[in-house]
């Protein structure tokens, strides 16, 4: 196949601290390269594609992309669009009875002109984009999807470390940093700080390391009260992890009457199982989005383990603080950018040669960075309890001791 002359790109689902950098690099990349290649965005993800709905790249955009690197967000905007949910594609206006979305949006894509679609989300996203891709293979339209890996969950099949995990880890850090000072308002306080992952703890274990990390920099007071255990990590809980409530908070019960507060680390996605059999047991009905997956804000997982460790272990007040929209909407850290600089570079490399896939250091090849076929990306991919440093940290906080941890199947 020959250069492509005109790309397009859009970046879905929720916000990770990439996707402004996505675009920026891409703009670059494609501005140092080729400048005669014509580039559009795509406004709000799948939404706009369906709408025909787009930015064009002028020349002072491009001449200015760097400037995308300083932002968090997606400046182009995002969308939880599924093309292949006829129905909620139908609910949204976003096409009209009879049309098939996908069918829609490859007509779009090819009254645009556009030879190559940069598709810059989740697992959801990159699984959107892999039907797209079929499709179009399948119907002869002769165009070229080539994803990039955004999920702060970091939870994508076979990719080592997804766009915009590390910033996320980060920024939830200095968020409790801030948040874990309100014990210091109450006695006996808890405090239960939900980090975003539906199905994989990795990002709440890699906040908490970042956090603890920050502690072992600072410098303490004890005789004064300002004591590294009354605003350290006690409890680490994420879905991957077996958790005996009554024997957990025994254990805690113990910091409390020694610290005189409890901060625990949840995953959103923690638990979630639970509490869906409780509202179904009353009768309640169990919110879903458009890909069928429980809503965590209503379901509300911090709260429900608040509600129960804090009566376990004699909490005199209870604060529930989520990092999650802080945390995603942060610009990219360092680590972040040399990562999505790479990751970029061979997307337009892939591009100049018509070779489809998402872009990312495949386990499942040695770690080598390549364009992954599309139908082996999935997401659930769980975070590895038995990783070195996690076990250490779980070590460090009490948490593993005289129990075994299991990884649910």
């Amino acid at each position: 196949m020959n250069r492509p002359k005109k790309v397009a790109i859009l970046t879905a689902g929720g916000l990770a601290p990439c996707l402004s950098s996505a675009v920026g690099g891409l703009i670059e990349r494609y501005t140092e390269i080729d400048p005669s290649i014509e580039i559009i965005c795509y406004r709000g993800g799948y939404k706009g594609l369906l709408l025909g709905q787009s930015y064009p790249v002028t020349p002072n955009v491009r001449a200015n992309a760097h400037v995308l690197h300083e932002f968090g967000g997606s400046p182009i905007g995002n969308s939880r669009v599924k093309l292949t949910n006829l129905k909620d594609c139908l609910k949204r206006g976003l096409v009209k009875e009879g049309q098939d979305p996908q069918k829609v949006a490859a007509d779009q894509l090819v009254k645009d002109g556009v030879d190559v679609l940069h598709t810059v989300g989740g697992d959801d996203t990159n699984t959107a984009a892999a039907d797209l891709a079929a499709f179009l293979a399948k119907n002869n339209y002769g165009l070229t999807v080539i994803g990039l890996p955004k999920t702060i969950d970091n939870d994508v099949f076979p990719i080592r470390q997804s766009l915009g995990a590390w910033t996320a880890a980060e920024q939830g850090a200095n968020y409790f940093w801030n948040v874990v000072a309100e014990n210091s308002a109450n006695p006996r306080m808890l405090i239960v700080h939900e980090v975003m992952g539906r199905n994989c703890g990795w990002l709440t274990a890699a906040t908490a390391q970042s956090y603890r990390r920050r502690l072992d920099r600072a410098e303490w007071l004890p005789e004064i009260g300002l004591d590294r255990n009354c605003v350290e990590v006690h409890g680490v809980f994420i879905p991957e992890m077996e958790i005996d409530l009554a024997e957990e908070a025994v254990r805690l019960r113990k910091v409390m009457d020694s610290a005189d507060a409890v901060n625990l680390f949840i995953s959103e996605g923690a638990g979630v199982e639970a509490i869906v059999a409780e509202m179904q047991a009353k009768g309640q009905e169990v919110p879903r989005d458009a890909f069928g997956h429980v809503k965590l804000d209503a379901v509300n997982p911090g709260k429900w383990f608040g509600d129960q460790f804090g009566k376990m272990i004699g909490a005199e007040k209870t604060l529930v603080q989520k990092s999650g929209y802080y945390s995603r909407a942060a610009a990219s850290n360092n680590d972040d950018l040399r990562l999505i600089k790479s990751c970029v570079d061979l997307a337009v490399e892939c591009a100049m040669r018509r070779e489809p896939g998402v872009i990312g250091h495949d386990e499942d090849r040695n770690g080598m960075l390549r364009a992954i076929e599309f139908e082996r990306i999935r997401g659930g991919k769980p975070f590895n309890i038995d990783a070195p440093w996690f076990e250490q940290m779980l070590k460090e906080i009490g948490q593993t001791k005289g129990r075994k941890l299991h990884t649910k199947h």
